[in-house]
């Protein structure tokens, strides 16, 4: 039976890169407008890329993040440099649920949250395309049990 992989949505790093883009050619305008005119903004083709910085600390982040469906479990990877796995096992699911503020509906995006029977906390995968469809996969997962997938 085929894995179920799943990753956070790429519209808005997409989004912030045009935000950011446009954000850096307007920087690059002033410069050539009025940075020989005034001598403060002589440094600001050199800065003005770090503009693009958190952009792809988001990307990276987007990237580290990984939950996967593997028969009868449930692995949430985070993180690039170190790395921490959590796995729950279908079964033990108890509740599935969505949450999307008025932006992420905007983009149908949301979080999905997972709380399992014996856990203190929940398990928050923020950012999903389709989040409702997935919250239904996961349901239908549990139901099935053991190679169900």
């Amino acid at each position: 039976m085929p894995d179920l992989t799943i990753r956070p949505t790429v519209k808005f790093i997409v989004l912030r890169l045009i935000v950011t883009g446009l954000i850096f050619v307007a920087i690059e305008v002033a410069y050539f407008v009025y940075g020989t005119a005034i001598a403060w903004l002589s440094p600001l083709p050199w800065v003005a890329p770090l503009v693009f910085v958190p952009v792809l600390v988001q990307a990276v982040r987007r990237q580290a993040t990984t939950v996967t469906i593997i028969s009868d479990r449930l692995r949430y990877e985070v993180g690039t440099f170190s790395k921490s796995t959590r796995t729950i096992q279908l079964p033990k699911v108890q509740d599935v649920r969505v949450d999307q503020r008025l932006w992420q509906r905007f983009f149908k995006v949301g979080n999905l949250s997972i709380e399992t029977a014996g856990e203190a906390s929940r398990l928050t995968i923020p950012d999903l395309d389709d989040p409702q469809a997935l919250a239904d996969t996961i349901l239908d997962h549990t139901q099935k049990g053991p190679g169900g997938l």
